[in-house]
């Protein structure tokens, strides 16, 4: 089965086509390296949660609009060798492609899939 890694964060609204552009030189790389597919959804029907929702995850603030992305590549081996070589690539570096949004709210992980319908 393939492995997924999954983002959320809280992106200022005022930057949705920042992140779109950031996004899209994103893409290509995440590719190169082995991916098979990135998904990027910008948030429009994100329900407040009384316990847990999205929203609170990534602490938004009333100006926020929350993004959920996913990564997916073929095996972990796979994706854990593509991150090396993200990390190591001279887009990836500071200042290269600022990230719009406050990397310290975003949630990642990467997952086993179990099912895919």
């Amino acid at each position: 089965m393939s492995y997924v890694d999954g983002f959320v964060a809280a992106v200022p609204t005022a930057n949705k086509e920042a992140y779109r552009a950031h996004a899209a030189l994103m893409a290509p790389l995440f590719k190169e390296c082995g991916a098979l597919s990135v998904v990027e959804c910008w948030g429009d029907d994100v329900p407040e949660g009384k316990l847990t929702s999205f929203t609170m995850a990534v602490k938004r603030e009333e100006h926020e609009s929350v993004v959920f992305s996913w990564v997916t590549w073929p095996s972990r081996q796979v994706r854990d060798a593509g991150w090396a070589r993200m990390m190591a690539d001279p887009r990836m570096q500071p200042g290269q492609n600022p990230m719009p949004f406050d990397g310290k709210r975003l949630i990642y992980g990467g997952f086993e899939m179990m099912m895919s319908v």
